[in-house]
């Protein structure tokens, strides 16, 4: 068995490196929720914005080719039970963007949470 081993990927015209992988996540993150929202880690998310209490829009770096990309996301927290509302309209499925919200599943209030973990795929 061979091993390929590469730093950099482009396409044919040596352009961009975002290639896109048949069953693989176009876009992922791992951000904190709680205080000022930061990136941990990620691969093609720009940013974070924090609209309020446990709601959050997750920017990505190179739009999805339509809003009927799938999304799943995870949140991790040290008070409540943590529960994840992927968006909360159809509205919220956006080429450059989703938004979403962390919620305590107890008592279906919105919190911040200090892991939130988001996964799309699609094109």
């Amino acid at each position: 068995m061979s091993t390929l081993k590469v730093n950099n990927i482009t396409d044919t015209s040596g352009g961009s490196s975002n290639l896109e992988v048949p069953g693989a996540a176009k876009a992922w993150v791992n951000f904190v929720g709680t205080g000022t929202v930061s990136i941990r880690d990620n691969l093609n998310v720009s940013s974070i914005t924090d609209n309020g209490t446990g709601d959050y829009t997750v920017n990505w770096n190179n739009d999805f080719a339509n809003n009927d990309y799938s999304a799943v996301a995870s949140a991790g927290g040290t008070s409540g039970i943590p529960m994840v509302k992927i968006a909360r309209s159809d509205e919220d499925f956006a080429v450059g963007s989703i938004r979403m919200e962390t919620l305590n599943a107890a008592n279906n209030s919105k919190f911040d949470n200090g892991l939130v973990c988001v996964a799309a795929f699609g094109d």
